[in-house]
């Protein structure tokens, strides 16, 4: 494999993709001077030309510019591509904005936002048919592809069975390859001359006799096909299909990460039942009105109310923290770093700020208020390892004339909204007050860069760049 010889920065931004007749717009990853990564549903066959229009935030002072590429890769989520040819402006404004991220000191983090355009790849397990076109409007509960999966295969020894040779057992099949068969009818029989010495061999499932061997004497049985179907999971459009495998899915509306979620894909109306960040969820609070809706609580998510959640009905459970102990018991193991999602637990759990007695951030708690009585779509997959997946809350169909959002922060800028991932200030969110250019002295002794944080009360503190996480807008 070819081995990357530019360092890599971490940076997000809109690029415009121009390859041939298509033209399609996607969401930077990281950038180097040899080339880039974008975020997209949308793939392209490596090797192809594309020219690369990248617009930096207005905040660096650089206009867009255009640099052509090649693509060299491709992933489960975008694309690689490396720089070819580009004009020497073209160059000099890449490596000016290579030096302000470097400046900058970009920290990833969490998308919470009022209004913001995402798409969402629906796709089948293997090939099937898709039931919409693109342009048309779906909702979350549409299916959209429809597939089988093969069914569970069967396999019999007769000639042991029949006392028969491979050759001779066609002889005494009272089925055929392609028959249906039903549990317990007869598919095979042998023909004494007494009929007391008869043996009769029976089918252990229903489903179909897929073949008979001439050479090894064994017939095999296949259960009946699983049907599988994809749902849109959000309110949108289809704005790209997938031949006899799925559909890109774009909407608009609310969008907010959280930092930890179990359990799959639902849908339903936001219900807030705390009245300020710093409000715990309990039982008694959960009842009937609950059912079939999202419940939304401000601090910890104990295992007794998700637990009542779950028995009312509710769909899904909104928080800022739960105990680790908490989480073993619902599950009922311990989680290892495999990504969830998968977990039939009855309910899916999001927690937006972490592990503990942590309060939901203000601006995340105000966005689902502001949304209360309105439909939402969440997933609880997590993935903490290479290809960071986040749990997600999407409000599709926000009005984007009173809270569009479309110009959030880029890296560590005065005024970012961030969230403190180290202790002593652990889970606390807070603003940037001030970058120092200078280095400055840790406990452990080390000089390392680190920014002056004013938290949500009016506190302010120094602390690590390395220990802080962005909340972007």
């Amino acid at each position: 494999m070819e081995q990357r010889t530019s360092p890599r920065v971490a940076f997000k931004t809109n690029v415009e993709i121009h390859a041939g007749q298509k033209s399609f717009t996607a969401e930077t990853r990281d950038l180097s001077q040899g080339g880039l990564q974008v975020e997209t549903q949308t793939q392209l066959p490596t090797e192809t030309a594309c020219d690369l229009t990248i617009y930096p935030s207005e905040k660096l002072g650089i206009e867009a510019f255009v640099l052509k590429a090649t693509i060299v890769r491709k992933t489960e989520k975008g694309m690689g591509f490396a720089f070819i040819h580009s004009s020497p402006e073209s160059l000099a404004k890449l490596i000016g904005l290579l030096g302000l991220l470097t400046t900058h000191a970009y920290t990833p983090g969490l998308r919470v936002t009022r209004h913001t355009s995402l798409q969402r790849r629906r796709q089948l397990p293997l090939k099937g048919d898709v039931l919409v076109q693109e342009g048309d409007p779906v909702k979350r509960d549409q299916v959209v592809a429809r597939t089988n999966l093969p069914g569970k295969v069967t396999t019999l020894n007769l000639i042991n069975t029949l006392s028969c040779s491979p050759a001779e057992l066609g002889n005494y099949m009272l089925k055929k390859e392609g028959d249906a068969i039903e549990a317990g009818e007869i598919i095979a029989e042998t023909k004494p001359f007494i009929k007391w010495f008869k043996t009769t061999v029976t089918a252990p499932i229903t489903g179909t006799l897929e073949s008979i061997s001439k050479i090894t004497g064994q017939v095999i049985l296949r259960e009946p096909p699983l049907p599988v179907e994809v749902q849109a999971y959000i309110d949108g459009q289809v704005v790209e299909t997938i031949p006899n495998e799925g559909v890109v899915i774009e909407s608009t509306g609310a969008f907010i990460q959280g930092i930890f979620g179990v359990g799959g894909e639902v849908w339903g109306t936001l219900h807030i039942l705390s009245k300020s960040p710093d409000h715990q969820l309990t039982p008694d609070q959960l009842d009937a009105s609950c059912k079939g809706k999202i419940v939304v609580g401000g601090n910890l998510l104990t295992l007794d109310t998700i637990h009542k959640a779950r028995d009312v009905g509710a769909v899904g459970i909104i928080g800022g923290g739960i105990r680790d102990a908490d989480l073993r018991d619902l599950l009922g193991y311990d989680l290892g770093v495999a990504i969830t999602g998968s977990e039939t637990i009855g309910i899916t759990v999001i927690v937006t700020e972490g592990f503990g007695a942590i309060n939901m951030a203000r601006k995340t708690f105000d966005i689902l208020t502001e949304n209360t009585g309105k439909e939402a779509s969440m997933s609880g997959a997590t993935q903490i390892r290479a290809g960071v997946q986040r749990p997600e809350i999407i409000i599709p169909n926000t009005s984007p004339t009173d809270h569009d959002e479309t110009g959030r922060p880029l890296g560590l800028t005065d005024g970012a909204l961030l969230r403190v991932i180290r202790a002593p200030y652990f889970g606390q969110i807070g603003k940037v007050a001030s970058l120092p250019s200078e280095l400055h002295a840790v406990e452990s002794e080390t000089h390392v860069r680190v920014l002056e944080v004013e938290f949500e009360n009016g506190d302010r503190a120094i602390v690590p760049r390395a220990n802080v996480e962005l909340i972007e807008e």
